[in-house]
């Protein structure tokens, strides 16, 4: 179970996740120490290893390509994101580096920030235990999820060698 973080906004971009002015390294720990920060100041302060974050937006992580913005909130110890929908490169990102996301149009509507919430990734089912309300959404393509469970796209081809 995590807590759910939301920001009722669309087009979080790049820039937001992770300011560019921190693209000086690839180090996941020192990303995240910045990790939103120029959307929530707090961030990093709150969010607790596991957690959630709920963006009830859509067009997350749109703007500049950058692997950097996926490193940050796996850094912060983020489990997965929720979002209306995904910037094309950001959620191609998001596989390659392992790092699940789950696409849930209005799905602010339905949580809560800090709601307690479980997601099946699998399954298509995320299941806000706060509320008691259970929500479906498509789950990643198997491809996908595969990359994702084998801890990123360079594992999985190592693997597959």
């Amino acid at each position: 179970m995590a807590k759910a973080h939301v920001y009722k906004r669309d087009h979080i971009n790049t820039d937001e996740i992770i300011p560019a002015r921190f693209l000086n390294t690839d180090d996941e720990q020192e990303l995240a120490k910045h990790c939103l920060e120029d959307l929530d100041a707090n961030f990093v302060k709150k969010v607790k290893p596991g957690d959630v974050i709920v963006v009830v937006g859509d067009d997350f992580g749109c703007g500049s390509s950058r692997e950097h913005a996926v490193w940050a909130l796996r850094g912060a110890k983020v489990s997965a994101v929720v979002a209306g929908s995904f910037a094309r490169i950001f959620y191609r990102n998001a596989i390659n580096c392992g790092f699940p996301l789950v696409e849930l149009p209005n799905a602010g509507k339905d949580i809560n920030d800090g709601d307690d919430i479980t997601i099946d990734l699998t399954g298509g089912i995320l299941t806000n235990k706060t509320q008691g309300k259970t929500l479906s959404f498509t789950p990643m393509p198997d491809f996908a999820m595969e990359i994702i469970r084998e801890g990123g796209l360079l594992n999985h081809i190592a693997k597959k060698k």
